[in-house]
C-alpha cells in the first residue's frame, strides 16, 4: 500500500504580504532600468518563482540582456553571460579540468554556467552538442565534468535568446530542449512612449551601460523562500482537471478544431507542459497576491506555456499558421470550471 504525504499548508495572509513586498522591490528596482517590457518582466518572476527556464525570442536592442542583468542585480546574485556561435565547446559552458604544472595534478575550472541566472545568447547559433550540454544543466542542475558532479546554485535559471528573423548559420533547437523551458516569451518593440522615455534616461545619465542598480533589494535566501511559498499555493482539483483537459487538447485538435484546422498540430504538448501550467499558474497566483490559483491563472500563461511545445505541420509552416491561433481555438474547446 502507497501513501501519500499530506498537503502543505497554504500561504497565510503574512506571508503573502511578505511576498507581495519582496516581488514589489524586486519589480520597482526592475522597471528602473528596464522600460515597459510588463509580460517580460512578469514572465521572469513567474519562471524564477517556479524555478524554471525562460525562452526569448526577439529582433535584437530590445532589452533581453539588460532585463537578465537587472533581475540577477536585484537580487544580489551572480549573472553569467554566453554569447553562443558555432565554435562553442560544451567546455567552454560546464567547465574542464585544467592541468597544474606546479602540483602535477588536474584542476577543475568550473564554467559560466555555474552562477545563479545564466544567459544564453543567440542559443541556436550554437551546435546540437553544445545545446545538449545545457540539458543536465537545465534538468539535472548539475554538471558532470570528469566523472564528478558539480551542483548548482539556487537559485538557478536560464535566460535564452534566439533571433527569428536570421535562420542563416542556425541550428534549429530541438523539441526535446524546447520543452525544457517553462515559457517562450515574445518580446516585442517598445511603444512610441516608451521609446521616448529610453531617450531621456540615455541624455540623463540614468540608463546606459555605466549605469547599474544602485544597491540589491533582495537576496537569494529571500527567492528560495518566494520559491518554497509558491510550492504551497493552493491548486484545487477541478483547476487541475482543467489543465490537464487543456494539455490533451492539444493531442486531439482535430476533433476539437475540425479536420481542417486542427491538421495544423502535428504533435501536442508533452506532460511536461501541463506541469509547466502547475507550477507558472502558482506563481502567477502569488504575483496577485494571492494563496490559489483560478482558470483565469492558467488561461493568462496559454501562449507562454504552449506556443514552444506544439509541432505544427509542413502546411501550418507554409500557410504562416501562428502557433497562438491555435492555442486560443483549442482553448474556446475546452470547458472552464
Amino acid at each position: 500500500m502507497t501513501t501519500t504525504a499530506p498537503p502543505l499548508a497554504p500561504p497565510s495572509a503574512e506571508e503573502i504580504a511578505r511576498a507581495k513586498e519582496i516581488v514589489g522591490r524586486v519589480s520597482t528596482a526592475f522597471s528602473s532600468r528596464v522600460v515597459g517590457q510588463e509580460r517580460l518582466r512578469t514572465a521572469l518572476l513567474i519562471a524564477l518563482l517556479s524555478e524554471g527556464h525562460v525562452l526569448l525570442e526577439s529582433v535584437p536592442g530590445l532589452a533581453k540582456t539588460l532585463a537578465a542583468a537587472t533581475l540577477s542585480q536585484t537580487v544580489e546574485a551572480k549573472f553569467s553571460r554566453i554569447q553562443c556561435t558555432p565554435d562553442l565547446l560544451p567546455s567552454d559552458i560546464i567547465g574542464t579540468q585544467v592541468y597544474d604544472q606546479r602540483n602535477h595534478e588536474f584542476e577543475t575550472q568550473l564554467g559560466p554556467v555555474h552562477a545563479n541566472f545564466v544567459l544564453l545568447d543567440e542559443i541556436n547559433r550554437s551546435s546540437a552538442k553544445t545545446q545538449s550540454a545545457m540539458l543536465e544543466a537545465m534538468q539535472e542542475r548539475q554538471t558532470s565534468i570528469a566523472g564528478h558532479i558539480h551542483p548548482l546554485p539556487r537559485p538557478f535559471m536560464v535566460l535564452a535568446t534566439q533571433n527569428p528573423i536570421e535562420e542563416e548559420g542556425t541550428y534549429v533547437l530541438p523539441h526535446a530542449q524546447m520543452d525544457r523551458f517553462l515559457l517562450k516569451e515574445i518580446v516585442n518593440y517598445p511603444s512610441d512612449a516608451e521609446e521616448l522615455v529610453v531617450l531621456e534616461r540615455i541624455e540623463a545619465g540614468t540608463l546606459g551601460p555605466d549605469h547599474e542598480v544602485t544597491r540589491p533589494v533582495a537576496d537569494p535566501d529571500d527567492v528560495i523562500w518566494l520559491q518554497e511559498l509558491t510550492k504551497r499555493v493552493y491548486v484545487d482539483p477541478a483547476i487541475k482537471r482543467y489543465i490537464v483537459a487543456l494539455v490533451q487538447a492539444t493531442r486531439n485538435a482535430s476533433q476539437l478544431l475540425g479536420p481542417e484546422t486542427g491538421s495544423y498540430v502535428e504533435i501536442g504538448a508533452s506532460p511536461r507542459a501541463s506541469i509547466a501550467f502547475l507550477q507558472a499558474s502558482r506563481a502567477a497566483a502569488l504575483l496577485l497576491g494571492r494563496s490559489y490559483v483560478t482558470p483565469e491563472d492558467v488561461r493568462e500563461l496559454r501562449h507562454s506555456i504552449l506556443r514552444h511545445r506544439l509541432h505544427l505541420s509542413f502546411e501550418a509552416l507554409a500557410e504562416k499558421v501562428q502557433p497562438e491561433m491555435l492555442v486560443d481555438a483549442l482553448v474556446r474547446a475546452v470547458p472552464s470550471p
